[in-house]
């Protein structure tokens, strides 16, 4: 699977402070890797519409089984309501047991620098 482009779910108002999330995640083995691939389209097709959302990009290396999510939103509260409803819920614990290493980036970041690089997350996640 390629990189997912950045997709704008809201337009984020001129001149204000986002939220920025980057996270990245390495399964225990392929299969893991192979069952979060399964799953994207649900979280995506969630991300494209979550309140809130002003952009988001996944980066997947399935043979390497890792994953990367770039995400710009509204608020922490905007991001927490996404995370822990519609098909995100079920599917990052139902995951849980299928990940070796979790790690978790957020920052603040202008609306006038979407949408965000990977050059910076990675850089954030390393």
């Amino acid at each position: 699977m390629p990189t997912l482009p950045w997709t704008v779910p809201n337009p984020a108002p001129p001149h204000t402070e986002v939220h920025v999330f980057a996270s990245r995640f390495e399964t225990r083995t392929l299969w893991g890797a192979l069952r979060f691939l399964a799953r994207t389209p649900g979280v995506w097709r969630q991300v494209s519409r979550a309140p809130g959302a002003y952009g988001a990009s996944l980066k997947a290396e399935p043979f390497k089984r890792t994953f990367w999510t770039l995400s710009a939103w509204e608020s922490p509260a905007a991001l927490k309501a996404f995370a822990r409803s519609g098909a995100h819920a079920p599917t990052s614990q139902g995951l849980s047991t299928q990940m070796r290493d979790a790690k978790f980036a957020t920052w603040q970041a202008s609306s006038g620098e979407l949408p965000l690089g990977w050059t910076e997350a990675i850089r954030r996640l390393t």
